[in-house]
């Protein structure tokens, strides 16, 4: 069996990781596009939010509760999700004619990003000073375990989105070298891995 533990990134840097790669997206959002390209991109950003919401809320969030029950962004990070997805359902109901989606596409990055701000200054280097980095790769392992279940049935419309949504853009390049390079340092060349002693 693959030690996928020593294998994957710390949970603290696959957070990163997504968030980097839902700003990317939202930065190719913009209102001149044809409706379809603002559609694909909007759906690719709901997907992408929804699944890392999820993995926090199911494998992060709870070990972070258990730890440090008093840091303040525990308290407002979830009811931060809530409402995007709120949003999130909202932006799915309209078209990308609508004039509503600019807006909510726009209230939904402000929301991410103030969001990502703290995560990012507040709880992600407070969760690598309390937790080891043993910790930290095996969080990882788990996040990356229950992605895969997560995206699996969503595979094909994931890729169908990114291709309209990017459009052969150099953005969707850079995404998709990224996205590369994370399942390598996920799961490392095969020559790498190594059976769990019987």
């Amino acid at each position: 069996m693959f030690n996928l533990n020593k294998l994957s990134p710390t949970i603290t840097n696959m957070i990163r990781f997504d968030h980097s790669h839902v700003m990317v997206t939202f930065h190719q959002y913009e209102k001149d596009k044809p409706a379809r390209v603002k559609k694909a991109l909007a759906d690719t950003i709901c997907d992408a939010l929804e699944i890392h919401a999820t993995l926090e809320e199911e494998i992060f969030y709870p070990v972070m509760r258990q730890r440090d029950s008093g840091e303040p962004f525990m308290h407002k990070a979830e009811p931060e999700h809530m409402e995007m997805r709120r949003l999130i359902a909202e932006l799915r109901r309209t078209s990308g004619s609508d004039p509503r989606h600019d807006k909510l596409v726009m209230e939904l990055m402000r929301d991410v990003m103030h969001h990502v701000a703290d995560e990012e200054t507040t709880l992600l280097p407070h969760a690598e000073a309390k937790l080891s980095r043993e910790a930290l790769s095996e969080l990882g392992a788990q996040m990356t375990r229950r992605r895969m279940q997560l995206v699996g049935p969503k595979a094909g419309k994931l890729a169908k989105e990114h291709a309209v949504g990017f459009g052969g853009s150099g953005a969707a390049l850079v995404v998709g070298l990224a996205s590369a390079l994370f399942a390598v340092k996920a799961f490392g060349p095969k020559k790498t891995w190594k059976s769990n002693p019987a």
